[in-house]
């Protein structure tokens, strides 16, 4: 005998009867609109939870300076670091919102149908197997996912920072939880999973460091030379658009490296984040200068910068007689 829809529950006993529809009302749906109800409310009040704790964190309104969360400071570095936090806080955040709607619309659903005498036993079942099937079948997106995850939350780099990742070095345009862009010195923007990346190597994070190497002549005074390059680093540091860029005492090492016509040196400075290429290119031309001043030539200039000396103290010769000869010959 095939039950009808009376007998299922699915409709009251006596559709005539204001008594049987309430009663009808208070078993099976009943609980499904409770379900629902509280299944929504619970989503929304964790995803407001969610997109607040991430707004706040995003906004800096912990953490940092007051002057920086009024708006009263406009320094790169801080600024970089806000907006790295910003852009991890609304990345997890969107996460998180993604993984509570689906857990609570997972769980309501499951309950809907058990409320509805449904047998949810092959369903999971089902969805176990389908689970595993896709799992393996997308490993690497899991892979990349997770990896992603990681990346932002232990924060090994940010949109503005300089990484080498081994498949591509550059700096970092978007940071996202499968994929991170790069954009190359040559413009080429690098789109790489970050399952693949085995390491990373953040070259502008925390502090960064200046290196630049001179090749001078073989027979110059070392001694002369780290004086010369050290009085160089002052003249950079007096710099104000540069002062607040060099953290630390120079470092000028002694025979780096050895040649048949020269001796490299080497000079290391400590500088803020991101600033070293910038600091570098100022050392070497305050360097070249000052030791084109003290008179030590580079390598194979030795003869070149006698010749410009001997050029300079003719001119100024020549200068120093011309108003007397010309003089001498008004007389």
């Amino acid at each position: 005998m095939t039950p009808t829809p009376t007998d299922s529950g699915l409709v009251p006993d006596d559709l005539t009867s204001a008594g049987s529809w309430w009663h009808w009302f208070a078993g099976t749906p009943l609980r499904v609109v409770l379900i629902v109800a509280i299944s929504a409310i619970a989503l929304a009040v964790l995803r407001h939870l969610v997109r607040s704790v991430t707004d706040r964190v995003a906004q800096g309104t912990s953490g940092f300076p007051a002057a920086l969360r009024r708006g009263e400071t406009d320094e790169p570095a801080t600024l970089l670091a806000l907006a790295r936090r910003a852009q991890r806080a609304r990345t997890i955040g969107s996460v998180l919102r993604s993984t509570v709607t689906v857990v609570v619309g997972g769980i309501a659903i499951i309950l809907v149908l058990d409320a509805l005498g449904v047998n949810i036993a092959p369903l999971l079942a089902s969805a176990g197997i389908v689970g595993v099937a896709v799992g393996f079948g997308a490993q690497s997106l899991v892979r990349d996912t997770l990896t992603g995850l990681f990346m932002l939350m232990e924060d090994q780099y940010g949109v503005g920072d300089v990484v080498d990742v081994g498949p591509a070095a550059g700096t970092v345009e978007a940071v996202g939880l499968r994929v991170t862009k790069l954009r190359d010195a040559d413009g080429t923007l690098w789109y790489v999973p970050n399952g693949s990346m085995v390491r990373v190597g953040n070259k502008t994070q925390g502090w960064s460091t200046a290196v630049v190497e001179l090749e001078v002549d073989y027979f110059a005074d070392l001694e002369q030379v780290q004086a010369v390059l050290r009085s160089a680093v002052d003249r950079v540091a007096a710099d104000p658009e540069l002062a607040a860029d060099i953290l630390g005492e120079p470092t000028v090492t002694g025979v780096e490296k050895l040649s048949s016509d020269a001796v490299t040196v080497q000079l290391r400075v400590r500088t803020a984040p991101a600033r070293q290429w910038d600091v570098a290119r100022h050392l070497r031309v305050a360097a070249r200068a000052a030791l084109q001043e003290a008179g030590v030539p580079l390598a194979g200039q030795r003869y070149r910068l006698a010749e410009l000396q001997e050029a300079a103290t003719a001119g100024d010769v020549a200068g120093d007689d011309g108003p007397q000869s010309s003089q001498s010959s008004k007389a």
